[in-house]
């Protein structure tokens, strides 16, 4: 690697620290973290590790890895959203050491540098380290397995067995067994493809399989002890719920199926053909060319680097396809194998036709996100425009840097593909998610409820959904459902969270309540072009109120 471009790459790898770091004190603004966070908290609230609780109710949809990480931050650093955010950011950090490791042995340092770049300037990656719900944990943690079970596959050694057992422990515990399909379908095709099958039929793979087990038994015993052990309790409208049942079976395939109690539209089996071209943004075209030519070179039996990194990635895309709940978010676990995929094809010379597609492929966002960046905040119109001015200052420098130092067009616009992505993220961080909480309704509310006078207050939720409000609330919050308000007697002195939605609903319905005080509110989690544009922002805000009876 030349020495100029060693210093880019470290740049902009300083800088892509940067970014990632820049919202971490960022306030919720959409519900799942707020959920997640106040599950957490719960533990600390009701002084035990085993209980899954919201609103003081039995909680079952996730596994408890994610929330015992989350308590251990909030234990040491106490309750606040950069606490909660910081173990996703160092699980992240780790499938960037692990895309690094991976990378560096099958393709060499450079190809290792440029994968580790993608990942860490991938739109999704990014913007999930704000908005955290279990992604970044199972990023680091699966390219971790797979990463230790390549080293396994090779030679036996038990520091690689313990590690690979104990990350794919901490997966499944993380967001349940299905996590086994990109790790053991790495292994599989990549033994598949080489003409190893055989090698499947070996005691260490048994012991991994046993050691695994072993170590998802906390998960299986929490579990066990909050339901199986409780049949009386109602979790989803249903009696008669097993824990363990919940975690091999209906967590996994009620999802896919979108047959559990948490249901979606149905799923589109393009949906995640298009979501990339966004969420993997800026690298989604090229990984598409990448998988192309990979399964192209399969077919004409040509030998790759490696077949680990498009085993797992591909199949796990393909099951994601078919599903019938499908989220944007649920591919990151996978960009680590996505950027592995990609970064080759961002340093080799490629053919004629290979290398117009990627200069158009990069070139066109680089043109379109600063643009679109620059006409957000022109129709946003923030007070403070010291972020936004700093940013094009720096990445300004930083872009005409890389134009006339580099002269490579492959690396040029790949660097070029780096700066513009961290441009638009670093405003995304320091700008347009601050303008965004101003108008979240939940956070003021609970500001409110905060104060010294409402310290004999019994706090109350009328939906389940209210979790921004319960996280930053310093004391438990109840549930009542709205349908029960009316009839609901406290005991106490009371105040009721409620939307505007459960607003109109009351006053339908006739309820006997007094506002205690009403605060603006924007009610969507997606952005809207209304929104954006200072004009018009007013007409699409509505009003959350704190009650009491």
């Amino acid at each position: 690697m030349k020495e100029r471009n060693r210093q880019f790459y470290i740049l902009l790898f300083v800088l892509a620290i940067v970014v990632n770091l820049a919202g971490i004190s960022v306030k919720f603004f959409t519900d799942d973290p707020g959920l997640y966070a106040s599950i957490a908290k719960s533990f600390i609230y009701k002084k035990e590790l085993l209980g899954l609780f919201t609103y003081n109710q039995d909680w079952l949809d996730k596994p408890h890895f994610p929330f015992w990480v989350i308590l251990c931050s909030f234990k040491i650093f106490g309750i606040s959203a950069w606490a909660y955010r910081l173990p996703a950011l160092f699980f992240f950090a780790l499938s960037v050491v692990y895309t690094f490791l991976f990378t560096k042995k099958h393709y060499g340092f450079e190809v290792a540098a440029i994968a580790v770049l993608i990942l860490m300037t991938a739109l999704n990656s990014l913007m999930s380290n704000v908005d955290v719900r279990a992604e970044p944990y199972l990023m680091g943690l699966i390219i971790g397995s797979i990463y230790h079970l390549s080293r396994l596959e090779e030679r036996f050694s038990i520091i690689d067995l313990l590690l690979t057992a104990m990350f794919t422990a901490c997966a499944m515990m993380t967001k349940g067994v299905f996590v086994i399909v990109p790790i053991y379908g790495a292994l599989f095709g990549q033994l598949l493809f080489q003409h190893k099958l055989k090698h499947l039929f070996n005691f260490k793979w048994i012991v991994l399989i046993l050691l695994t087990a072993i170590f998802i038994l906390p998960e299986l015993y929490a579990l066990y002890v909050q339901f199986d052990l409780h049949p009386e309790k109602l979790v989803f409208g249903r009696h008669n719920v097993s824990g363990i049942k919940w975690f091999f079976w209906d967590s996994q395939f009620g999802r896919f199926a979108n047959s559990g109690p948490i249901k979606r539209q149905s799923g589109d089996i393009f949906f995640y053909v298009h979501t990339l071209l966004w969420a993997f943004a800026p690298w989604c075209l090229l990984f598409y060319y990448a998988i192309f030519k990979n399964l192209k070179e399969i077919v004409l039996k040509r030998k790759l680097a490696e077949y680990y990194a498009l085993s797992g990635g591909v199949l796990l895309l393909l099951l994601f396809s078919i599903s019938g709940f499908q989220l944007p978010f649920y591919t990151n676990s996978i960009f680590p194998l996505f950027a592995i995929i990609t970064a080759p094809y961002c340093y080799m010379q490629l053919s004629k036709f290979g290398t117009k597609f990627r200069l158009i492929g990069q070139w066109l966002y680089i043109v379109l996100l600063p643009v679109a960046i620059i006409a957000i905040n022109c129709f946003m119109r923030p007070v403070n425009q010291f972020y936004f001015v700093f940013d094009c200052l720096i990445f300004g420098i930083l872009i005409y840097l890389i134009v006339i130092q580099i002269k490579e067009d492959y690396k040029r616009v790949f660097m070029l593909s780096c700066a513009v992505i961290l441009f638009a993220n670093f405003y995304l961080n320091t700008v347009f998610y601050e303008q965004l909480t101003v108008y979240k309704g939940q956070i003021t509310a609970a500001d409110y409820a905060n104060q010294k006078n409402f310290d004999k207050y019994h706090l109350y939720s009328l939906r389940m959904e209210n979790n921004i409000f319960q996280f930053y609330c310093k004391r438990p919050v109840d549930y009542v459902p709205l349908e029960q308000f009316s009839a609901f007697k406290p005991s106490d002195s009371s105040a009721f969270y409620v939307s505007q939605q459960s607003m109109d609903q009351l006053v339908q319905a006739h309820a006997d309540f007094k506002v205690i005080k009403a605060f603006p509110n924007f009610p969507q989690e997606n952005m809207s072009l209304k929104f954006i544009n200072l004009a018009t922002r007013q007409t699409t805000l509505d009003h959350v109120y704190l009650i009491t009876k």
